[in-house]
């Protein structure tokens, strides 16, 4: 039985850890390239276990797993695996049913969980927090390719007025790191993260172009006990297509391009072109054009838009190849010292093997794409045993690839991890849990509010209530003149609020209602919205409001504007 105990055997050399293979880019950042990227074998650590795309080891398949495997660690990401396929929220009953762990466990790992700010308790619910985008923040700033690359690909969106996504190799799949998306009543709605079957894409076949015989007897095994594709949640119930994969790929390969003529689901329809790593001129990423059949078909994809698909890759390529190498940034600090006083914090309920096990996942970033275990035990405060226990585990996982250089990298199975539920969030959805939070704390109603497009008025995008009798109430999508309100005048940004960093109006609205608010700011320091609490003014003085009210406000946008700038690193959050 699994301890929570990190004390482990003496830590043997670097080489000592299981080997596989992997392809540095010219960007400085881990190519996926291709199902062979993946953990291979080693005496020391056992056999390794797969079982498609979704390999899991849980406390009911556990034959094969290394005798050295962190448990916990295993159990944890189980379950946050559970909790993506189930779009973000279980409850702790079916978490404990989806498991088959007891309800004992699956409590303390979500509290341990909800302590690194990766889920939040929302009544009898387990909720996927933003604090979890951290894991897959790391994997593709690591990677770099949605960071060079996201700008084309948003442009010839706009230029096509259709979608643009750019996916990875995945083993036998392919995964979305970029969507650029349309705005319309009919769009694609595949998220940052999803996994899809190589077989049914387009952008499968180019990938499959390059890969080896046992990569093609991976495929025909999962094709064997899975030909559904009930394994990959992302994808529609749908009749899998024609076995016809082999052929398409013998054309990708001739062609250089490939098609998805309704395979996914009826009505979309895309078009490929893969986008080369200029150093080894494997594939790094594919990016695809995608569209449905009221507005294109398969042929007119090919005749109209593959053109400008090509030129966009081309840009993409030369990007790729006069990037400069990018520089480190600062990595994860005082992780180890946190968990340690975590777990003297909340004891038993805080388990200090999961936590340090998946904060070693965020030492790797932009400008660490490739790190030896060293430098894992640096970045991350760990010791070299509780790192390479960590490591181990992972690659076990397939969370991570060791390499015959003694790095590691990330493997685009760490977007499994809470990515794609959240990848689509908006800023009210963000706003909503501290909001509630902050009304209950001060018994009073609090709101978010944007600009509109003239700047005339402010419109009311979230909010919570106070349990009073006299209180205000306003619902969301109510407009109201930006220069009588607190939420409008820190929109509008005068000089007396940028000095003092909050706005406070008295009774200008209306009689007897006073409100005090404060910005919320996005990544680059842009006021995007405000935040306010608002007050009768027999409840609260003036000095009252800025005494009491404003040191709260001013905490909740803290932890509103972190949960912003994580979710917002490689994707858009809108502001309504």
């Amino acid at each position: 039985m699994d301890t929570d105990a990190d004390a482990e055997p003496g830590t043997p050399a670097e080489a000592g850890m299981p080997t596989g293979a992997g392809t540095p880019s010219a960007t400085g950042a881990h190519v996926a390239s291709g199902p062979h990227a993946e953990t291979g074998t080693h005496a020391e650590c056992g056999p390794h276990v797969e079982s498609g795309p979704h390999d899991e080891s849980g406390p009911h398949s556990e034959r094969g797993t290394p005798a050295e495997a962190v448990g916990p660690l295993i159990r944890g990401v189980g379950l946050l695996r559970h909790l993506t396929e189930a779009g973000g929220t279980l409850s702790p009953g079916a978490l404990e049913r989806a498991t088959g762990l007891a309800r004992s466990t699956v409590d303390r790992i979500t509290a341990t969980l909800a302590r690194m700010g990766y889920v939040r308790l929302d009544g009898r619910d387990v909720v996927l927090a933003p604090g979890v985008m951290r894991l897959g923040n790391a994997y593709l700033a690591a990677l770099r390719l949605p960071a060079l690359l996201d700008a084309r690909a948003d442009a010839l969106a706009d230029e096509l007025d259709e979608s643009v996504s750019l996916a990875v190799a995945d083993l036998d799949g392919i995964r979305f790191i970029h969507q650029a998306t349309r705005r319309r009543a009919m769009s694609v709605s595949f998220r940052i993260g999803d996994l899809l079957p190589a077989e049914r894409t387009a952008p499968g076949p180019l990938f499959a172009t390059e890969w080896a015989e046992q990569d093609w007897a991976r495929w025909h095994s999962r094709r064997t006990t899975d030909p559904q594709a009930a394994s990959f949640p992302a994808v529609p119930a749908h009749p899998a297509p024609a076995d016809d994969f082999p052929d398409r790929v013998e054309r990708a390969r001739r062609e250089g391009w490939a098609v998805d003529d309704q395979l996914i689901e009826p009505g979309l329809v895309a078009v490929s072109v893969p986008v080369r790593d200029p150093e080894t001129g494997r594939v790094a990423c594919v990016a695809s054009v995608v569209s449905h059949t009221s507005r294109h078909s398969a042929d007119s994809l090919r005749t109209g838009l593959l053109p400008r698909l090509r030129t966009a890759v081309a840009a993409m390529e030369a990007d790729l190849r006069t990037a400069p190498a990018p520089e480190p940034g600062p990595p994860p600090s005082g992780l180890a010292a946190w968990t340690t006083a975590s777990k003297h914090e909340l004891g038993r309920d805080f388990v200090e093997s999961l936590a340090r096990g998946l904060t070693v996942l965020t030492a790797f970033g932009a400008g660490r794409p490739a790190l030896t275990l060293t430098e894992v035990s640096r970045a991350t405060g760990l010791s070299r045993a509780t790192a390479r226990r960590a490591l181990l585990t992972h690659a076990h996982l397939g969370l991570v690839t060791a390499r015959p250089d003694h790095t590691f990298t990330l493997t685009p199975r760490v977007l499994d991890l809470g990515f794609p539920p959240l990848s689509r969030t908006t800023l009210p959805r963000l706003a909503d849990p501290h909001l509630r939070a902050l009304a209950d704390r001060l018994h009073e109603p609090t709101a978010l509010a944007v600009l509109t497009a003239d700047g005339t008025e402010i419109q009311y995008t979230a909010g919570a209530g106070a349990s009073r009798v006299l209180t205000v109430h306003i619902t969301v999508g109510t407009r109201l003149p930006a220069a009588t309100t607190s939420l409008g005048r820190v929109l509008l940004a005068g000089t007396e609020v940028r000095a003092q960093g909050y706005a406070l109006v008295d009774e200008e609205l209306e009689s007897g209602l006073r409100s005090i608010a404060v910005p919320v700011r996005d990544r680059t320091g842009r006021t995007i919205a405000a935040l306010n609490v608002a007050t009768h003014a027999a409840r609260r003085t003036l000095d009252a409001c800025v005494r009491d009210l404003l040191p709260e406000l001013r905490a909740t946008a803290d932890h509103l504007e972190t949960d912003l700038h994580t979710a917002s690193r490689f994707t858009p959050v809108p502001p309504s």
